[in-house]
């Protein structure tokens, strides 16, 4: 595996948990969105990861001739974003513009405290990945010194 791979899979975990913690962001921010475009209440969001498949012209190649690695790990992509089918909060205020007939309001079912949870994940995630991106390239540095003495 060259040093340059490593660096593209962990690239593609940078962005897999950027976009993570942007679904967590908005997912927070939308915490008392009683309305939304279809009329119910916000529905919390959830990215649907898969592993990246060798799909490039070149690994294609390899893989013909035979000369392809048996590394399987491309790293990952997003594949889409599904939203949380668990039942909405129902909480009594008589007085809410989006109250039923009974008082009650749907809010939300977005947990803050679960949403902080896996923001400190997905934060966690991104950190080790500039780890792998930093090491790799410290080695690459290292490489090409040694080729200068």
């Amino acid at each position: 595996m060259s040093i340059f791979r490593s660096i593209d899979i962990a690239a593609s975990g940078l962005t897999a948990e950027r976009l993570r913690m942007d679904i967590i962001s908005n997912n927070i921010a939308n915490v008392n969105a009683t309305r939304t475009n279809t009329g119910e209440a916000y529905r919390r969001q959830m990215p649907v990861y898969e592993s990246r498949q060798k799909d490039s012209f070149y690994e294609v190649l390899q893989q013909a001739r035979g000369k392809s690695d048996t590394y399987q790990g491309l790293g990952v992509k997003v594949v889409g974003i599904v939203e949380d089918q668990e039942p909405f909060k129902m909480v009594y205020d008589p007085q809410h513009p989006d109250a039923n007939e009974k008082g009650y309001v749907a809010m939300p079912n977005v947990n803050i405290v679960k949403e902080m949870v896996d923001m400190i994940s997905a934060s966690r995630a991104y950190e080790a990945n500039v780890t792998v991106v930093n090491a790799a390239k410290g080695m690459a540095m290292q490489a090409l010194e040694i080729g200068r003495g």
